[in-house]
């Protein structure tokens, strides 16, 4: 096959590269990098060979065919204003390889079916959390572990090592399959919150065009706070707020962070507007920026019966890794650092319920 240049610019995004800084690294010029990046030139096999090493990338990575790309208007970032076009196209272009990875997957095993509701017409987000928990059989109970709840409703999560607070999550779909990508480098907390968020965008925009502006984030707020913390289940567990001890405790319930079950609080009316200016200000002298008591992170479930499956079949994360043609890290970026191959060990107790295709 040939040298692709849509994969040499995905893998620039990846290392956050400019074409100059590459050229630099890989001793080419900047426009015989500038022709090969727009297919004016194919290059040799010694310049591939230094351009891969320079980006840590196999040389076989460069002759695949096209990824997919997350198209930038599907893609929501939280605090867009913040996102700089290079922390932007990074994330996206991980975007790209874990659809990549997805494919490897689906061509493995029988994975489950996408199963949301079709808000779009209705775009009431309290209403729509209510409808798909009713879908989902969830009742008013808090969800224990929302990525495993995720996954075995067909949506596709995987985690981004973004080492910036500039990028919290997002979602998009493809065709008909949804996709959350969530980064680690926030708490578990804020890590969840984030998921809901996001499954509020898909739920609520997948038929709304552009999934990013004010009025979004807003409805895919007010869907994750209603979707975690359901009205009726907190009245009924705190009908009476007088000390942040019962937020504190409450949080615990919900898998939320402290800020959050604060603010849903006031929203339905059971702390006055002086008690949440009063609980914020204590939290922030207390905590600062540190949530309090953080609950263990969640992980993926689906990976970890698919990594128990190939460590039967003698097989690990490097076997993936080289028949995709993608760098190690990447992997391990996107599947919650599971596939550590010096950390982890096979859940025997817990065998694989994955079909294989």
């Amino acid at each position: 096959m040939q040298f692709n240049p849509a994969r040499l610019d995905l893998a620039m995004d990846r290392r956050r590269l400019t074409a100059r800084a590459l050229a630099e690294l890989a001793d080419i010029t900047v426009v015989s990098l500038s022709q090969i990046k727009t297919g004016k030139q194919v290059p040799q096999e010694a310049t591939v060979l230094r351009i891969a090493e320079a980006l840590e990338y196999p040389v076989a990575f460069f002759y695949g065919n096209d990824l997919d790309v997350l198209p930038a208007d599907a893609v929501s970032f939280r605090s867009l204003s913040s996102v700089t076009k290079r922390e932007s196209n990074a994330a996206i272009a991980a975007g790209g390889i874990a659809y990549l990875v997805s494919d490897w997957l689906h061509s493995k095993y029988e994975l489950p079916s996408p199963n949301l509701v079709d808000a779009g017409p209705e775009r009431d987000p309290a209403t729509a959390a209510r409808a798909l928990r009713q879908a989902w059989g969830l009742g008013e109970k808090p969800i224990s572990n929302l990525i495993k709840l995720l996954e075995a409703k067909g949506i596709r999560v995987f985690s981004l090592a973004e080492n910036t607070k500039n990028v919290d999550a997002f979602s998009c779909w493809r065709n008909d399959e949804p996709f959350i990508f969530l980064n680690t480098f926030k708490t578990t907390e804020r890590s969840r919150f984030d998921a809901a968020h996001e499954l509020g965008h898909l739920v609520l925009h997948k038929h709304g065009g552009s999934n990013q502006g004010p009025q979004a984030e807003s409805e895919a707020n007010a869907f994750a706070s209603s979707f975690l913390m359901p009205r009726a289940d907190v009245i009924s567990e705190v009908p009476r707020v007088n000390s942040l001890r019962q937020i504190l405790h409450g949080k615990k319930r919900w898998g939320v962070s402290a800020a959050a079950l604060t603010y849903r609080l006031h929203k339905i009316g059971l702390i006055t507007d002086w008690q949440y200016r009063s609980f914020n200000i204590q939290l922030r002298t207390d905590y600062g920026n540190n949530e309090p008591d953080s609950m263990e992170r969640e992980t993926s479930t689906l990976w970890k019966m698919v990594l128990n499956d190939l460590w039967e079949q003698r097989l690990t994360r490097a076997n993936i890794a080289d028949e995709l043609n993608i760098p190690h890290g990447e992997l391990e970026n996107l599947l919650f650092g599971l596939t550590n191959a010096a950390t982890y060990q096979p859940d025997k107790s817990s065998p694989p319920t994955l079909s294989v295709v």
